[in-house]
């Protein structure tokens, strides 16, 4: 038996609800990870709320979350040995003690990365790398604006687009001026005190990470032929195409060779995960009640094994 935090109906915080239950079996295609630690994403709340039950119905009870990093406990998988440490997107939740998983969007850790920085990867690194490379095709000199830049995705959009050789602009509150500058931002704009869009203009790529009027007043700091990428809202076709600018939804999932290739630019010290608060399993709720406020900095973590 096990403990795992299960949903039962949709609902707020409340309906997380710590259980014991039998340590799941893997599929002939997948393996079981004992899990040490996970990270709490905004995707998360939305599930459990019902916010994405048009797009995503879920099957009750479920195990909420998917950001995991552990060790391998069971496999059926080559290069998928016993005691290997492993991270990546598990596709059975993974708030709980063991969790078993394909390992399509499953990559090995490297030793230098706590497993904390591993489980802070998926969700927030890989969601930064795929907008960045794969739909906004970023380049070395281009200008990039990276809205809630002390995000857990704001912060891996910083430092990719710099380690890439762009100039980096970053929008965050007050508090966060000073963290976001350490992360590589060549600009940091307090949105605050300053409104963007009066000291930004000729941008390559705009990366909304807050949506409605960040993303409304985005589209006119980009040059023609420019790229707008939201994370939360679908920009609009009709006024991209009356601005000569590409705007797209970005929401792909990454392939383990994304996971493979952020961890070791973590590794050599190249990007770092940035942990906010900590939690144990039994305190799923208030993580997510944490996460649900929209504001923080980095990735929040719930530890479940040392």
């Amino acid at each position: 038996m096990m403990q795992a935090v299960r949903v039962h109906r949709y609902g707020g915080p409340e309906v997380l609800t710590l259980e014991r239950i039998p340590v799941p079996t893997p599929a002939s295609d997948e393996i079981l990870i004992r899990v040490h630690a996970v990270g709490v994403l905004p995707v998360d709340w939305a599930y459990r709320q019902g916010l994405m039950q048009k797009h995503v119905p879920l099957q009750f009870p479920f195990i909420p979350g998917s950001a995991v990093a552990g060790v391998v406990e069971e496999s059926n998988i080559k290069g998928f040995e016993k005691g290997q440490a492993v991270f990546g997107r598990a596709s059975h939740g993974a708030c709980a003690e063991y969790v078993t998983t394909t390992v399509k969007t499953i990559a090995h850790k490297p030793e230098q990365l706590s497993f904390a920085e591993a489980a802070a990867i998926s969700g927030g690194a890989t969601t930064a790398w795929m907008a960045l490379f794969a739909h906004g095709g970023l380049e070395p000199g281009q200008r990039v604006l990276v809205h809630a830049a002390a995000g857990g995705v704001g912060s891996f959009a910083v430092q990719f687009a710099k380690w890439k050789g762009a100039e980096v602009i970053g929008t965050c509150s007050t508090a966060n001026v000073d963290y976001v500058k350490s992360l590589g931002a060549d600009t940091v704009i307090d949105y605050k005190t300053t409104s963007f869009e009066e000291v930004v203009q000729d941008v390559d790529l705009v990366l909304d990470a807050v949506g409605g009027e960040t993303l409304e007043r985005s589209w006119s700091v980009l040059k023609r032929g420019g790229t707008l990428l939201s994370l939360v809202d679908v920009p609009s076709e009709k006024k991209a195409g009356e601005l000569g600018i590409h705007a797209r939804f970005s929401n792909e999932l990454a392939p383990n060779e994304v996971f493979q290739a952020i961890a070791q630019l973590m590794a050599e010290g190249k990007a770092k995960a940035t942990i906010g608060k900590e939690f144990p399993l039994q305190d799923l709720r208030q993580a997510h009640e944490l996460c649900q406020t929209g504001h923080g900095r980095g990735r929040i973590i719930v530890r479940i094994a040392e």
